[in-house]
């Protein structure tokens, strides 16, 4: 019990509770706190930035910065500049993947704090529609009562119920901390998650392989984009079997023997489970409030993010795919807004996806696939990166640029890229999708020689017959 000197936190109120301190969790805080509103954050870490900045996007991208620059180095041979063999210290790997996480999370506390946002720390659960029960990792707990709530629980790596217990086996935070490398490695999985590990731990000296139970790797992703990397990373791997899953696991002393659906049998040093995630919606007692979740999970809202309880929001990997942070963090910023009584809406026309593998695929808007299963009528323009100049002095040709477009109206709709940096061209696409741009707009848009970008425009030009960087196209009869 609080003495006479210290104030009673077990009962806190606020205008505003968030769940979940993720991108989309403290990007509500604090646009919530900027519009006016006493807000409470509450978050299981001991830091802000939930699963994404702590143990997902940002250090699995920190690894994948070093390794990049090892194979860079590897290929300025054939230029004539010869680096000596890596040596890879593990310690001071990993402290720099570190250090680049708490420069982030202290950025974050210091945020919150000049916005004054409270970060109670701890597992949250909902008592009623107006209260959540906080309990911190020593047993303490905190009722907080609140005026509105936006959900923003998050997801959770899914588990495979066979595989036995053993430090052996990991999914994605076991992967990010980098304990060792072996020197066989199983990935059960070939989405992105599964391939940027691959792609982080082949590099450093592990051999790979890799199991997908659908019939290609990067289920979603259009398959000449894929087709590439595949190419590019065939060097990476002693098998990728596809149409194959993993029926049995046992762990041995010489390692951790696996069983596919085939019926073959191999051991491997290290297993990495990386077959989804799965939403928190029913580990934070959404029902006591009156939330509806279904049975796997999901919440449902509306266009501003509410729940079927008015003054309760639900954002993130929580409302359904895709599960990706800037799909959050908009989300956070249209709960917040309608918890402040503005007029907004969630009416985004594309949420890009980016796989940080080397090389880079991004992909925005509709798919090729999508496109012909909706039977739609579009156009494809690509570009080949073979015909650009900065591409082939990066020494990164084997890339393109696709664009999509309406027959009708000729705007835009959709557009891949695979290569260097490809998720860093990809947001010029993303914006000419919310503009609702045609292939005109983008060709005649001056983009700066020589450039990667510049292959977006160029890709425009072939839509538009103008493109003058590649053979002159083929008159129709």
């Amino acid at each position: 019990m609080p003495n006479a000197n210290t104030p009673d936190t077990s009962n806190l109120e606020c205008d505003l509770l968030v769940l979940g301190g993720g991108p989309g969790g403290y990007s509500a805080a604090f646009r919530a706190a900027d519009l006016g509103l006493k807000t409470i954050l509450v978050e299981r870490y001991p830091t802000l930035g939930g699963v994404c900045l702590n143990v997902g996007c940002i250090p699995s991208k920190a690894l994948l910065h070093v390794t990049a620059v090892i194979e860079e180095a590897g290929r300025l041979e054939t230029c004539g500049v010869r680096f000596a063999t890596p040596e890879v210290e593990l310690d001071k790997l990993r402290a720099h993947k570190n250090s680049i996480v708490k420069k982030l999370t202290d950025g974050l506390a210091g945020m919150a704090k000049g916005r004054k946002v409270q970060h109670l720390q701890g597992e949250g659960r909902f008592i009623d529609p107006h209260r959540l029960e906080v309990t911190a990792t020593s047993g303490e707990k905190q009722t907080v009562t609140f005026t509105q709530a936006i959900i923003a629980a998050g997801s959770r790596a899914v588990k495979l119920p066979f595989m036995p217990s053993d430090a052996r086996i990991i999914d994605s935070t076991g992967a990010l901390a980098l304990n060792a490398i072996p020197k066989k490695m199983l990935v059960i999985g070939g989405g992105i998650i599964g391939l940027e590990m691959a792609t982080v731990y082949s590099t450093l000296g592990a051999r790979v392989t890799v199991v997908e139970l659908s019939d290609g790797l990067m289920p979603g992703t259009d398959r000449d984009l894929v087709k590439v990397w595949e190419k590019k990373n065939a060097h990476r791997f002693d098998r990728i079997l596809l149409n194959t899953g993993v029926t049995a696991a046992t762990a041995t002393a010489a390692g951790i023997e696996i069983t596919t659906s085939a019926g073959e049998k191999e051991t491997f040093d290290l297993v990495l489970v990386a077959v989804g995630r799965a939403p928190n919606g029913k580990m934070v007692s959404v029902e006591k409030a009156g939330v509806t979740v279904t049975e796997r999970g999901f919440i449902t809202v509306d266009r501003q993010q509410r729940t079927n309880i008015a003054h309760i929001f639900a954002i993130g990997d929580i409302t359904g795919n895709p599960m990706l942070a800037h799909k959050a963090v908009h989300e956070g910023h249209v709960a917040a807004e309608a918890a402040a009584g503005l007029k907004t809406a969630f009416d985004a026309l594309q949420i890009p996806s980016v796989a940080y593998t080397h090389p880079e695929i991004a992909w925005t808007g509709q798919t090729e696939e999508n496109l012909k299963a909706e039977c739609r009528a579009f156009q494809k323009a690509v570009f080949p990166w073979a015909a650009s100049g900065r591409a082939i002095a990066n020494g990164a040709e084997e890339g393109f640029t696709k664009l999509l477009f309406d027959t009708e109206n000729h705007r835009i709709l959709g557009g891949g890229i695979v290569g260097t940096h490809a998720g860093d061209l990809i947001g010029e696409i993303c914006l000419a999708i919310e503009m609702g741009a045609d292939a005109t707009d983008i060709a005649k848009t001056i983009h700066p020689h020589p450039t990667l970008c510049e292959s977006i425009g160029m890709a425009a030009e072939v839509a538009e017959g103008s493109c003058t960087d590649l053979p002159a196209a083929r008159k129709k009869a």
